[in-house]
């Protein structure tokens, strides 16, 4: 199928403000599946300077310099992409092992998977928590994967937050309620407890009614053999051809689709609107 995305984000200010350079994560990502057929960025103010970069994670990032003083400041991004449709189960573990927690990677990918295996949020509760669902799932690492992504979906509130930083795991665990954003923090805390590497993907899910016209957040979990997979807390499933992608991070706030400053003492107020449609 081919869908084709409209993404919009719109800055106002409450007096004119000078602006800092902005960073820019609104280009879709291809993978083997995926093939982007157009792309266009346009930005109002028009930047002065405008290049691409792939950033430290191998994504593809913006960066643009506006040198004259706004009191507005638009960002729209709209690409094609033909998606093939695909059965995102279909791999095999290697080493077999790996298909039962805990596992260990080859030492090799360990050394590379070192950023997404730190254990920084994993708490005494989240230990407990992913345990818990390990055991209910008899220690198969696809079931865990696949549990926690519907635990979290059946169990939990969904909140809408266009801004801010995602919660720390552990208080959406005992609030029981979150955006995407904080469901993905959390699922990758589970995930580390046990020792699978996890990171933060930032993108779009076509046919989601909780995120029909945002930006989405969803995990990626690297499995021996399969490499990078998708699961999503949200909509409680394994990522599939309905999914683009736009950055993968570490690091959460590493990849907010516009990521600057301004000088000055001005409020800023964000309105932002996504389209997908189907062609």
């Amino acid at each position: 199928m081919i869908l084709s995305v409209e993404h919009t984000l719109h800055y106002k200010y409450s007096q004119p403000v000078f602006l800092t350079p902005h960073y820019i994560y609104l280009s879709p990502k291809a993978s083997p599946h995926q093939e982007v057929s157009s792309f266009e960025l346009e930005i109002n103010p028009v930047a002065n300077i405008l290049y691409k970069n792939i950033d430290v994670e191998g994504n593809a990032q913006y960066v643009a310099y506006i040198n004259s003083s706004c009191e507005e400041l638009t960002f729209k991004a709209t690409f094609e992409i033909e998606s093939a449709s695909t059965n995102p189960y279909h791999f095999i573990y290697f080493p077999f092992s790996a298909e039962k927690l805990p596992f260990n990677y080859p030492e090799k990918e360990a050394l590379l998977l070192h950023p997404y295996l730190n254990l920084t949020g994993v708490t005494t509760l989240i230990h407990q928590f992913a345990r818990q669902i390990a055991a209910e799932a008899n220690w198969k690492t696809t079931d865990f994967l696949a549990r926690i992504s519907k635990y979290i979906k059946q169990s939990f509130v969904y909140e809408k937050r266009l801004e801010g930083p995602a919660n720390a795991a552990e208080k959406t665990l005992l609030n029981r309620k979150g955006t995407c954003r904080d469901y993905a923090v959390l699922m990758i805390a589970t995930c580390k407890a046990l020792g699978i590497a996890a990171r933060f993907v930032s993108g779009y899910c076509y046919g989601s009614l909780l995120q029909a016209h945002e930006l989405h957040a969803w995990v990626e979990v690297y499995l021996p053999g399969a490499g990078w997979r998708g699961f999503d807390p949200t909509e409680g499933k394994i990522v599939d051809e309905n999914y683009i992608t736009l950055a993968s991070s570490a690091q959460p706030e590493l990849i907010n689709p516009i990521t600057g400053g301004f000088r000055g003492t001005a409020k800023s107020q964000l309105n932002a609107n996504v389209n997908i449609k189907r062609l």
